[in-house]
This record gives structure tokens, C-alpha cells and sequence, in this order.
């Protein structure tokens, strides 16, 4: 077992200091066994809403949760839109008199969530994004079977690659038939399948949504809301492009990527980190992989990516600690400094840029200019 310390002290900080505490990322991805750890040593009452017996009993969650005192853990409280309206009229009501009642909610980033928490919860609420397992918690000697298998514990934990395999494809299919329903989704899974392909095959690129729309043959609006969903639910990430007047024909179009290179995996059929070395979508996973990592551990303002028509690039733009960082990515363990490097470094402003590769030395390769190992992630901080 991987105990995940930072999330769990960062959720008991919050749980300190906010009367209400959410826990977001996809399913299966340890929400509830790190609420569950942090409840017991805190003591807690717990609902499971998946349940349709407590989920029954929730008709009236004021009746439910009025009497209770100290921790109130509700997982997948996306099921019960009721209870936002109630937790605000609660919390309220424990300021007034004092009381040190705190509420912990779990989700899967589902659209009512997210509105109930806006709505009903602005200035009560800390959300704290979660994601699988991150470099720091597995160790640097692990990368590759990180990058391989991905982060969601039943995948990257399994006894062999077979089962990783087995796994995710049965969550995506579990995904595809029951999950994305509760999101509002009412495509049928074969063609929920077939985008879910294609966005495998389009990772790291471009992303045109009516190419994609007059492929699948459906409207650009509803591959344009079937994307957003994915997006909620923190299965893909639409990296938007940084624009500035800089005198240069720039993109203007996102990067698509899904975020767990398991997943991505999966989707294109590819069982182990052998076979990932050698398929010709490896740069590009990595690309995503290395994205996804930096921006858990930096958990910067904002991020951004970067290309001009005249082909200057940069693969991530961060704006962190005041600071414009710029990150280019490369699947090899010798980078060279490249002309298109310099242009961004120049016409970006940058106060750094940091080549992350998969070698295992870290030197200086011009002024402001670092090349950095993957495995020391965790060290940017």
C-alpha cells in the first residue's frame, strides 16, 4: 500500500480550516481510501451514496445529517444534488452557534457537483483536486511503470502487466456503459467508444472539433458537450494555447491529451512498458505523462502551451510563484539545445526553461536553460 502523505496532510489542513471539503478526481483513483484513512484517525460519521439505501434515506438529508457532530464523510455526493442547498443552511447554522462540525465530500467531477458547490457552497468550500498515484509517492524508480500503467492504484499495483491491462480496459468499458450516463450523456457506448478512440489517437495534437465531429458523423455541438464531460471528469485535459502580440502567426487551437498515459494506453492497445517503447505514439504519451506530472507537483496558476506557424514551440507554459516557467519535453536521455528553444525562451520571456527527459543527469545547457531529469519531478519545487 502507497501512503499518499502530502494529500492526506494537505485534507486534514482543510478539514482544519474550512467547514466544508471536497475531494475531486475520476473514479477509482483512491478518494475513498485516503478519506477513509484520514476519518479514522479523526473519528468520523460516513455515507456511502452508491448505496441506494442510504442514498434512500438522503430524501431528506436536513432530518440525516442535523443530528451528527465532528466529521461527516458523503462519497459520490454528485447523486444527491439535494444536499448542497442543505450544507449551506447546516454550515451557516454551526457558525452561528459555534459548533466545529466539518463535511467532507467525495466526486467524480460530475456537472451538478460542480454547480451545487458554486452555487450553493461559494465561501464554505475548499476543493482539492486529486488525480492516481504521482511520482512523489511511488518513487523516482518506478517512472517507468508509472508512465506505463498509469496512476490509478488497481493498475499500477497489480501483481503483472496482464492484470494492469485487464483492468483499465474493464474501467473503460465500466466508464463508457455506467459512469458517463450519470453525467448527462445519452450517446450510445459504441459511439462513446469510438470518440474515446479517436481522442487516444489525436493525444498530444491539435485538436479541430468539427474534424473530429464530421468523423464520428455527429454535430460539432455534441462532440463539442461529449468532450467538456470528459473533461469534467478528469479524463482528458484540452491544454489551451498561449497567445500574446509578439509579431508571429501563433496556433490558437488546444492541445488534446488524456490525462492518465494508462488509459491512453489501453485505448491504443498497448499492454506493457516494452511495447510502449517501441510504438510510435511513445514521444507524444510522454509528452502527456511528463505534462501531467509537473502540473500535480507545481499546481501552478495556470498553464498553457505554445507554437507559432514558422514552427517555434513549447510543450508546457506555467505561470508559478510569480514566475514564467517554460517546460519542453523530450523522450530521450541526451536533449540538445534546439533553435526552437531559444526563440521561446526569448519571445516568451521566460525566466526559465527546464528540458525534462528520461536520462538521469541534470546540467546546464545555456543561460536559463536546464536540462532535467523526469525523475526529479518532485524536486522543481
Amino acid at each position: 500500500m502507497i501512503i499518499r502523505t502530502c494529500l492526506e496532510a494537505e485534507l486534514e489542513r482543510s478539514l482544519t480550516d474550512h467547514p466544508v471539503t471536497t475531494l475531486l478526481g475520476p473514479r477509482q483513483c483512491g478518494k475513498t481510501t485516503l478519506a477513509r484513512g484520514v476519518a479514522g484517525r479523526l473519528g468520523a460519521t460516513v455515507f456511502d451514496l452508491q448505496d441506494p439505501e442510504i442514498r434512500a434515506a438522503f430524501a431528506n438529508p436536513k432530518f440525516v445529517l442535523s443530528p451528527l457532530s465532528g466529521l461527516v464523510v458523503l462519497d459520490e455526493a454528485q447523486l444527491v444534488p439535494e444536499l448542497y442547498p442543505v450544507l449551506r443552511i447546516l454550515v451557516d447554522e454551526d457558525r452561528r452557534l459555534g459548533r466545529h462540525r466539518r463535511f467532507l465530500l467525495l466526486g467524480s467531477a460530475a456537472p451538478q457537483l460542480i454547480k451545487g458547490i458554486s452555487e450553493s457552497l461559494a465561501g464554505r468550500n475548499h476543493t482539492i483536486p486529486m488525480q492516481g498515484f504521482r511520482l512523489d509517492e511511488v518513487g523516482p524508480d518506478s517512472l517507468d511503470k508509472l508512465w506505463s500503467r498509469g496512476g490509478f492504484p488497481d493498475s499500477f499495483l497489480a501483481k503483472d502487466d496482464d492484470r494492469s491491462f485487464g483492468w483499465r480496459r474493464d474501467f473503460v468499458e465500466t466508464f463508457l456503459l455506467r459512469d458517463l450516463p450519470q453525467y448527462g450523456v445519452r450517446t450510445p457506448a459504441a459511439e462513446l467508444r469510438r470518440l474515446s478512440m479517436m481522442c487516444a489517437h489525436l493525444h498530444g495534437r491539435l485538436l479541430n472539433v468539427s474534424e473530429l465531429a464530421q468523423s464520428l458523423g455527429r454535430s460539432r455541438t455534441a462532440v463539442s458537450t461529449q468532450l467538456d464531460i470528459l473533461e469534467d471528469a478528469f479524463v482528458l485535459r484540452r491544454l489551451q494555447p498561449w497567445f500574446e502580440n509578439i509579431g508571429k502567426r501563433q496556433r490558437k487551437s488546444p492541445k488534446l491529451y488524456i490525462r492518465d498515459p494508462g488509459l491512453l494506453h489501453t485505448l491504443l492497445g498497448i499492454r506493457d512498458a516494452s511495447a510502449l517503447r517501441l510504438h510510435p505514439s511513445a514521444g507524444r504519451s510522454w509528452e502527456g505523462f511528463v505534462c501531467e506530472q509537473v502540473l500535480s507537483h507545481l499546481a501552478p496558476d495556470a498553464a498553457w502551451f505554445w507554437q507559432t506557424q514558422a514552427g517555434a514551440e513549447l510543450d508546457l507554459l506555467t505561470m508559478a510563484g510569480g514566475k514564467r516557467l517554460g517546460f519542453e519535453i523530450k523522450l530521450t536521455e541526451s536533449p540538445r539545445i534546439s533553435r526552437s528553444m531559444r526563440v521561446a525562451k526569448h519571445d516568451l520571456g521566460l525566466d526559465h526553461l527546464f528540458v525534462i527527459h528520461a536520462g538521469a543527469l541534470r546540467f546546464t545547457m545555456d543561460d536559463g536553460i536546464t536540462a532535467w531529469p523526469a525523475r526529479e519531478i518532485p524536486e522543481l519545487l
